[in-house]
């Protein structure tokens, strides 16, 4: 039988009112009030383009009042939200369009000729709006989210996020973290991202306000942190090495009790400056798939265990496919794990088990049961918190005229952790590196561009002609290698 609990939004206004929902930049603040005020006339609005239950609309927009307000209308409306990177290219965008059946993209100015009828949010405030019945409770089996995540084949796969998953993310998070009455959440990172949309949920389902920068800028990340009475943030390892540069001699206010470091493992050399500087990171673990964090180091625990990642959150479970204390692959399980990829079971198959998630990561537990995370992924490259993978790039290069193969690797980089960057076998003659990565640029968001090229003869490949990648790192050692 399904959980039906009351609309989350239209409770917290009821409970708070006056509360502050989301604070921004400038100054404005929202009440829970007038957030559900807004959100309900804007869902009214959204029937006049045919809007219903069920139906999946995309959100292509930056941290901005009104994308809150449009993530909120859809829920009043049971329809569920798509969650786009403004990052992507147009023809990445069309693919996730396509997979999810996206009839509308709401927008905040996206200029860019989809394959899905594009409309801009303050087209939709000047609308007539269409009464009718909005939704007064929400069904937790229910289907809210989809966001995509890079797969290894190159091809993304829609994570399915129930309201359910949702609510227990943020369960998870505040038993573990606790709540005050002083709480404020800054939110930098993108809310197309999990890591982001969870911040809004949890705004709301705690009755707690949002901070909320539309992109990271780390002058204005650090003045939030010293003068707006932040309590905790979210961040990723660039953002903490921002931080503790800009910090200097100073310290942080005592009311900025957590900064939830997410987005691959940080180096351990950077978590020992934080202690040093009495800078409260906090690590955890998590994905797309498990609706942001499933392990978090509790606050009494954060500098004991510097690099690891906690222990699982209150409901959720973990296991490592390999004797105690050695390194295995992790799987997790618990109510904020998906059930599964959008029209690809398939792929949720292969990943899924009786509920427990196969993350395709290696790591291990300590004697007390704490996980230190060994490598996201066997390939992955994780740059400033957003995962590429490498045979997303390796696919799109070897379309040009004139490769022959491909091979791409992260490098270590000490501003963003990692960069992509490839090896190519081209034909003869070469082909000049500025027409590689301007093709790269028309197809790939800029952070998957690779920042660097290394030419070779031929790629290092086994007996079963796989690449060999870890010949193309110790390429990377040799000085005399040159990129182009």
């Amino acid at each position: 039988m399904a959980e039906i609990i009351p609309h989350w939004l239209t409770k917290q206004a009821d409970l708070a009112p006056e509360q502050t929902a989301v604070e921004l930049t400038d100054g404005t603040k929202y009440t829970f009030r007038e957030l559900k005020e807004k959100s309900q006339s804007f869902a009214r609005k959204l029937r006049r383009l045919e809007v219903r239950k069920g139906s999946k609309v995309g959100i292509l927009s930056a941290n901005h009042i009104d994308m809150v307000i449009a993530i909120h209308a859809l829920t009043y409306l049971e329809a569920v939200a798509v969650m786009l990177n403004i990052r992507l290219t147009k023809q990445e965008l069309n693919y996730q369009l396509n997979d999810a059946g996206v009839g509308l993209v709401l927008a905040q100015n996206d200029d860019r000729k989809l394959d899905s009828n594009t409309v801009f949010f303050s087209d939709v405030r000047e609308l007539q709006e269409q009464e009718g019945e909005l939704c007064s409770e929400i069904n937790l089996d229910a289907m809210f989210t989809i966001i995509y995540t890079s797969g290894t084949t190159g091809f993304p796969k829609g994570v399915v996020h129930t309201y359910g998953n949702h609510w227990w993310s943020a369960t998870g998070s505040v038993l573990n973290l606790g709540l005050s009455k002083q709480d404020k959440w800054l939110a930098a990172v993108p809310m197309f991202h999990v890591s982001g949309l969870s911040i809004l949920l949890r705004s709301v389902i705690y009755g707690i306000p949002v901070y909320m920068l539309e992109k990271y800028d780390k002058q204005q990340f650090h003045e939030a942190l010293m003068k707006k009475g932040v309590t905790i943030a979210s961040v990723v390892t660039m953002m903490v090495r921002d931080l503790i540069n800009q910090l200097g001699d100073n310290r942080y206010p005592d009311t900025l009790r957590c900064l939830l470091l997410g987005g691959g493992p940080a180096p351990e050399s950077l978590l020992e400056k934080a202690k040093a500087r009495q800078v409260p990171v906090f690590q955890s673990y998590g994905m797309t798939e498990t609706s942001s964090q499933i392990v978090t180091l509790s606050p009494g625990k954060a500098l004991e265990k510097i690099g690891s990642s906690g222990k699982p959150l209150f409901p959720a479970q973990l296991k490592i496919n390999a004797p105690d204390g050695q390194v295995g692959e992790i799987y997790v399980k618990g109510p904020m794990v998906t059930k599964g990829y959008f029209n690809n079971e398939q792929a949720t198959k292969k990943s899924i088990e009786d509920g427990w998630l196969a993350t395709g990561d290696l790591g291990y537990t300590d004697w007390e049961g704490f996980l230190y995370v060994v490598d996201r992924r066997k390939d992955l490259i994780i740059s400033g918190g957003e995962n590429i993978y490498p045979t997303e790039i390796e696919k799109t290069l070897s379309a040009m005229e004139g490769i022959r193969e491909v091979g791409v690797i992260g490098r270590s980089d000490e501003k963003w952790g990692q960069i992509p960057v490839a090896f190519i076998a081209a034909e003869d003659p070469a082909v000049p590196p500025d027409e590689i990565l301007a093709f790269a640029e028309r197809y790939l968001a800029g952070y998957k561009v690779p920042k660097e090229i290394y030419f070779l003869d031929c790629l290092p490949r086994n007996a079963s002609n796989k690449l060999v990648r870890h010949k193309l790192q110790s390429y990377l050692t040799d000085n005399d290698f040159q990129s182009h």
